[in-house]
């Protein structure tokens, strides 16, 4: 059975920082692109940040949305088949439900996301 589980959500006040994780099972975690993902409120989901599934010694290809960079980071342990997000000097307008998704293009491949986690930046 296929699962993908946020944590580390909550409430943060401007300029601080949250990290979030996401723990996955049942699938070949180290083959699969990762993602995180954002829904506002009343808003369409958008890209937060991507990782490639290369190995974790080679230089991933990493991508990060124009709101997000230079403050969020994106990261992987295959060995605990889980993807992080370090969110630092957060903003009221990064208010949002968070979801994880592991993507493999292909045969055999699968496009599975997580449940979400709400993280509200507020004072």
């Amino acid at each position: 059975q296929v699962q993908l589980v946020e944590s580390g959500g909550g409430l943060a006040q401007p300029g601080g920082s949250l990290k979030l994780s996401c723990a996955a099972s049942g699938f070949a975690f180290s083959t699969y692109a990762l993602s995180w993902h954002r829904q506002p409120p009343g808003k369409e989901r958008e890209l937060v940040a991507s990782i490639g599934s290369l190995p974790t010694s080679v230089p991933n290809m990493i991508i990060y949305g124009d709101s997000v960079k230079g403050r969020f980071t994106i990261s992987r342990d295959n060995a605990k088949n889980t993807v992080y997000l370090q969110m630092n000097s957060l903003k009221p307008e990064d208010t949002a439900v968070y979801y994880c998704r592991a993507l493999k293009r292909g045969s055999g491949g699968g496009d599975y996301w997580g449940q979400g986690t709400q993280v509200t930046v507020s004072s």
